[in-house]
């Protein structure tokens, strides 16, 4: 119990200071795209990378290596959390899962639901509606370092497994919804490698090397099928073992998460936000903020997370269905259903997916900016007030008689 703690903890320094990485590389490519350097900014992102080994051939330009190729990385590290989490960590039991099981599906039903209210009549936006579900991990725990030890540790937990299972929901939004036409034969190539991945868990094969070569190969022919490649990460993860080795008595999968960790949060991340947050802001007017795109996804971020996430955490609590987390009020759980609004991430990944032109992209960013900038403003605020009233509770209590 004392490791799964101290993993934890690491895991929540380390995605604290990732997120205030992320915050400058995202203003970076704002400055970049709205300055002299946007002929630079551009050129960059549209060099054309081509990678041939034989007859097979993957030619595409640098921004979708970096977010079908380097954000592979990221769902692959997303598997491997989401496998530990439910197989020893906060959602290995249902009286563990349940209340952020719940927030997690508010905050993802909430903000579809106010986008689509928003979009319905037409069909090409319409498709924009998972952009809002998704929460950004990093930035959320970077907003939460800001306050320092004054947060509960339970607290952040808490939104570590909201994250967590909203991560896992985005996994199966991309999977089931943003699906390209299929190549049946890259399909069942893909499936054969997943099938040899499970064989070797099951064998007991415990080197790492064996399920990256495997996993590389699934990644091509996924990429190949129409199905978005990243989730050849996800699968990938999902069949590295648990169990730790005899030789050194080390968990495979903790080894590559301990590994990967700081080679995401502060490489991979960064470079997607620099890459996905260059919104061009000359010309935007209050007419082009307060389209159906742009209005949808900032109010669902911002409206839609928070009633999710607290309606549910609420109902579920007074119906007797779990638990509040110990030592954590119900403020400090509104500051956290506000933090959840934060997307950036995931929303930009997804409004790649759901969107080609480039106007499209920019209505996506200007509302993933507006509504994940109003979501972690007022979750700072509500938290702050609501360490600062924990504090004065703190010093009106007696002290405590000497024996």
């Amino acid at each position: 119990m004392t490791k799964v703690v101290s993993r934890i903890q690491d895991f929540l320094r380390l995605e604290s200071a990732a997120g205030l990485i992320l915050m400058a590389a995202a203003l970076f490519a704002i400055a970049a795209n709205n300055t002299i350097l946007s002929h630079w900014y551009g050129a960059l992102l549209s060099t054309p990378v081509v990678v041939q080994l034989g007859a097979l051939e993957i030619a595409k330009p640098l921004l979708l290596w970096i977010n079908d190729g380097l954000m592979a990385v990221f769902f692959f590290l997303v598997g491997l959390e989401i496998k530990r989490e439910v197989l020893e960590g906060e959602l290995s039991s249902f009286d563990k899962a349940v209340l952020p099981m719940l927030a997690a599906i508010g905050g993802m039903a909430g903000p579809a639901f106010i986008y689509v209210a928003l979009n319905w009549a037409d069909p090409d936006t319409l498709r924009g509606w998972a952009i809002p579900a998704a929460t950004d991990i990093a930035f959320a725990l970077g907003i939460l370092a800001l306050l320092g030890t004054r947060v509960p540790v339970a607290l952040k937990i808490f939104l570590l497994a909201i994250a967590i299972i909203d991560d896992l929901g985005a996994i199966l939004i991309i999977a089931l919804f943003y699906t390209d036409q299929l190549s049946l034969n890259a399909l069942g190539l893909a499936g054969a490698g997943f099938a040899a991945l499970i064989l070797m868990n099951r064998l007991g094969v415990k080197r790492i090397a064996p399920f990256v070569l495997v996993g590389v190969f699934m990644w091509v022919c996924v990429l190949k099928s129409g199905v978005h490649a990243t989730l050849a990460g996800v699968l990938t993860a999902l069949a590295i073992p648990l169990a730790a080795r005899a030789e050194t008595g080390q968990s495979p999968l903790h080894k590559l998460e301990h590994g990967l960790h700081p080679w995401v949060a502060f490489l991979i991340l960064p470079v997607f936000a620099f890459a996905n947050a260059g919104v061009d802001l000359r010309g935007v007017s209050l007419e082009a903020l307060a389209g159906p795109v742009p209005l949808g996804i900032a109010l669902g971020l911002f409206v839609g997370k928070q009633l999710g996430v607290f309606g549910l955490t609420y109902g579920a609590v007074r119906l007797g269905l779990a638990r509040l987390p110990s030592g954590v009020s119900w403020l400090q759980i509104y500051g956290v259903a506000c933090l959840t609004g934060v997307g950036f991430t995931m929303s930009l990944f997804i409004g790649g997916l759901a969107f080609d032109s480039a106007a499209q992209l920019d209505q996506v960013r200007l509302g993933v900016l507006m509504g994940s900038v109003a979501s972690g403003i007022l979750g700072y605020a509500m938290l702050r007030l609501a360490c600062r009233a924990e504090g004065k509770s703190a010093t009106k209590r007696p002290m405590p008689n000497p024996v």
